[in-house]
């Protein structure tokens, strides 16, 4: 089997009515806030949805099953984390957010820490947002990419031709109704993509089923011989140095997953945002700590699809499989043995993830970008129309985007050893969160610090970092340099930031 035109037609009516209903669920905007929050009020239940088709999307869809397909469950630890972050977060950073008037997170920094950190704060969180979706975007573009290739039309296209042209689409759609629409059309596509989404694998889940011999026992004669069934790894066998190296034992995954967790829902306007947007603390609590129980069976769903796939093409390599990374077989099954017509829906599905993560990154870069370096320093007179500089700020950061995307995906097409796109975008986000909620916990616990000990801090976890990650300026340094396993990048930047912070308050005197 192959895409044919019932799949295209099946693709090409979801896109369509995404931007429609998009448009349609985004009611009448007066104002920026009307924009951003969407006049605050709106569905706990929702919000949960919406925060976790936002922090998965593609990501989710296509790399965490070639996770499974290429090791085992043990990704199910770092979940446990992020619920453990989540409770954290839900009881001691949103009672600070929902008090008083607050459009985004960094509204907390200027009133502890003045306009500076905000604006440090505010870069971080673009610069952080720019990367890690360049990188889902570039993730949405694969099954694309494999369809265009097999379409008479394109094969001649270049793999970069068939990528640039699935981030075009995909970015010029999702632009439509967020440039338009505002949080509450980003917040109720969300949950409509969600439930596409998910239904979406469960369809795979069955198809794949009844194409392996005695189905799921099949599957786990298959996997469990093979150790692939283990979620749980202690590692206790390893030295400390290989310890903290390996992203999946058990202390390194759950520990991360709660720091991760820490910075992405409590520090990241990307999610703060939608919290605020229930209007009431008891309703963001729920929404935060229910997404992470939805999360954590999402995930497990898709590491199921990975084994199922395993067992389906018989542990072949992405090599053996003629792909380029193993992050490509979910798409070839999609693609290639999906009956006409499920083909199209699940591609629409995988759509559905990328548009809802990049609505939302869109919409929350906008706000970050007209609240915290617009609006405060701009002459108020001058600013006649706040909606108008939004939607501005909009169309400015999905072109942004997009480019970085591209960038992402001339990468990962270059020649070398890739690491699964989950990875790469979770690594991204890990690197630079760390500053962000060293700064809110020092704020947040400790009224010595002031401004210059919060910045001493921040900038010298980030450039700690630098040392330890696996990367360009360690490859300089002399010797065998410590590193770090990507759950760990934000309790060390986190850390670094506070115990420098703490000490540059008592050195100075502040």
């Amino acid at each position: 089997m192959q895409f044919g035109v019932v799949d295209f037609i099946v693709l090409a009516v979801y896109l369509l009515g995404v931007a429609y209903f998009g448009l349609r669920a985004s009611g009448k905007q007066s104002s920026a806030k009307d924009y951003f929050l969407g006049g605050t009020g709106l569905p706990w239940w929702a919000v949960l949805f919406s925060v976790v088709a936002t922090e998965t999307s593609t990501l989710t869809f296509i790399s965490i099953p070639a996770v499974a397909y290429g090791g085992d469950l043990t990704f199910l630890q770092i979940t446990i984390g992020y619920l453990l972050g989540r409770i954290f977060v839900a009881l001691f950073f949103l009672p600070r957010f929902f008090e008083g008037e607050m459009f985004t997170a960094y509204t907390f920094m200027k009133r502890r820490f003045g306009d500076s950190m905000r604006i440090v704060a505010s870069s971080t969180f673009m610069i952080t947002r720019l990367l890690a979706d360049g990188v889902r975007l570039f993730a949405t573009a694969i099954p694309l990419a494999i369809i265009l290739s097999m379409t008479g039309s394109f094969n001649q296209w270049s793999d970069l031709q068939l990528y640039l042209a699935a981030i075009l689409l995909i970015s010029s759609i999702t632009l439509v109704y967020t440039y338009f629409g505002g949080i509450k059309a980003v917040v109720w596509m969300d949950v409509i993509q969600l439930g596409v989404y998910l239904g979406g694998a469960l369809i795979a889940v069955f198809v794949l089923l009844q194409h392996i011999d005695g189905g799921w026992n099949g599957m786990l004669d298959v996997v469990r011989p093979e150790h692939k069934t283990r979620i749980i790894d202690w590692g206790f066998d390893l030295p400390f140095k290989e310890y903290i190296r390996q992203p999946y034992t058990f202390f390194v995954a759950v520990i991360g997953g709660a720091v991760f967790s820490l910075a992405s829902h409590g520090t990241d306007h990307l999610i703060i945002q939608r919290l605020l947007a229930t209007g009431n603390l008891k309703a963001g609590q729920k929404a935060l700590i229910g997404s992470g129980i939805v999360a954590m069976m999402q995930f497990a769903l898709f590491l199921i699809i990975g084994l199922l796939l395993y067992t389906f093409y018989q542990g072949m390599s992405a090599k053996q499989l003629g792909l380029s990374t193993t992050d490509e077989i979910f798409a070839q099954f999609i693609v290639q043995e999906l009956p006409t017509g499920i083909s199209g829906l699940i591609v629409a599905a995988l759509f559905a993830a990328a548009m809802s993560s990049l609505s939302s990154s869109l919409n929350s870069l906008s706000s970050t970008t007209t609240y915290d370096l617009i609006i405060p320093y701009w002459n108020k007179n001058k600013i006649h129309n706040e909606l108008k500089i939004s939607r501005a700020s909009t169309l400015i950061w999905g072109a942004v985007l997009t480019i970085s995307a591209v960038s992402f995906a001339w990468l990962q097409l270059s020649e070398g050893e890739r690491p699964a796109i989950v990875e790469l975008g979770l690594g991204i986000a890990s690197y630079t969160y760390g500053g962000l909620l060293g700064v809110f916990l020092l704020g947040l616990f400790s009224q010595r610090p002031i401004t210059k000990d919060a910045l001493i801090g921040f900038f010298s976890g980030l450039i700690l970092l630098l040392f330890i990650v696996n990367g360009p300026v360690q490859a300089l340094l002399p010797g065998n340099g410590l590193i770090i396993a990507w759950p760990l990048y934000t309790l060390l930047g986190s850390a670094t930031v506070v115990v420098v912070g703490l000490l540059s308050s008592r050195i100075s005197g502040s």
